[in-house]
């Protein structure tokens, strides 16, 4: 069993189970938040540790590979304990420092742009190996349970969150617990490519996330050429759905929006998006597309980009250009790993 799936409660309920003493339950739940594994758990006496060791996994996420960029960002490859990997970036900013997850092995929605769903699903991330990620990182940044590194997360990795959602779930509830690493849920963006049936479910749960919703183009025939997924749940569905999120929650809800030349960008476009989005409180994340091996697809220059954002600024639409960070480690979900993998 990986450890770190559990919170305390559940935690100190499998040690009682167990015939361990309760205060046991507390010492080790403190060790696995730093990122320790049971050996180092130095204050536990070694054949409890052996014996620990024997049934449970600590740390399920380890660091095996790092890529620093000039302007700061780390990309990560993880290791899981049964040889799967995957990867994820620490970016850091003047508002505090963000770390993007992932939620899956692979990815099975397919879009045109992502370099994660080249090989399709492997298999979904438990709760405690999306909280290993976090964990690793805040380690290796000299952080631990009380001095937490990491202030943001985004769910924007590799995979799609909601396709995972009870173990996603799990994990935003355990990250934010006020026992562990206690992160704000204002502080955590959830990313879907628009799985409508879920993100109401979502917004029934009301945890507080911020919602990105990956819409990338107004049309449907155009979604479509980006996204799969897009066939199933139309442009019109996933604005209500989201829709719904804003009015059950109240949170602003965050449209991610790929700027693709020759695509989806031209005025029309822009008067689409402010007719969308009338009446809901949102902004939408203009995004400088890394190039992605494999994909045929070209993104835009900056200034093709800063004159779409204009466009929807001066038709009332709260929209900005997302500072791309990581270009020169190949920053693109999925891309490491993929290399790894060839």
């Amino acid at each position: 069993m990986i450890l770190s799936d559990l919170n305390y409660d559940e935690l100190k309920t499998l040690f009682l189970q167990a015939g361990y003493q309760p205060f046991r339950a507390e010492q080790v739940y403190r060790w696995l938040l730093d990122g320790k594994d049971f050996f180092q758990m130095s204050n536990l006496p070694l054949q409890f540790r052996e014996s620990l060791a024997k049934e449970h996994i600590a740390c399920p996420v380890k660091i095996e590979e790092i890529l620093k960029s000039k302007d700061g960002s780390e990309k990560y490859l993880y290791g899981l304990s049964d040889g799967n990997i995957i990867e994820g970036v620490f970016m850091p900013h003047d508002y505090g420092d963000t770390l993007c997850v992932s939620t899956q092995v692979g990815c099975r929605m397919g879009c045109e742009f992502c370099a994660s769903g080249i090989g399709g699903l492997v298999r979904n991330l438990t709760s405690g190996e999306i909280l290993g990620q976090v964990i690793a990182v805040n380690a290796l940044r000299g952080g631990n349970m009380k001095d937490r590194k990491i202030s943001n997360i985004v769910l924007m990795g590799s995979g799609e969150p909601l396709d995972n959602f009870d173990n996603v779930v799990r994990f935003v509830k355990n990250v934010s617990d006020s026992r562990g690493l206690n992160i704000g849920r204002r502080s955590i963006s959830l990313s879907t490519c628009g799985l409508t049936d879920k993100m109401r479910e979502l917004a029934d749960l009301n945890l507080g996330v911020t919602l990105s919703v990956s819409l990338h183009a107004t049309l449907d025939e155009y979604r479509q050429r980006l996204m799969p997924i897009a066939k199933k749940y139309s442009v019109s569905q996933v604005i209500d759905a989201a829709r719904y999120y804003f009015e059950k929650t109240g949170r602003r809800v965050v449209f991610e929006y790929s700027m693709v030349k020759g695509v989806n960008m031209n005025y029309a476009d822009a008067r689409r998006l402010s007719e969308y989005l009338a009446g809901m409180s949102a902004h939408v994340n203009l995004i400088m597309l890394n190039k992605v091996d494999g994909k045929n697809i070209d993104g835009c220059s900056k200034l093709e980009g800063e004159r779409f954002c204009a466009k929807l600024n001066a038709l009332g639409v709260s929209a900005t250009v997302r500072r791309s960070m990581g270009s020169d480690i190949e920053g693109a979900c999925g891309q490491l790993r993929r290399r790894r993998l060839t």
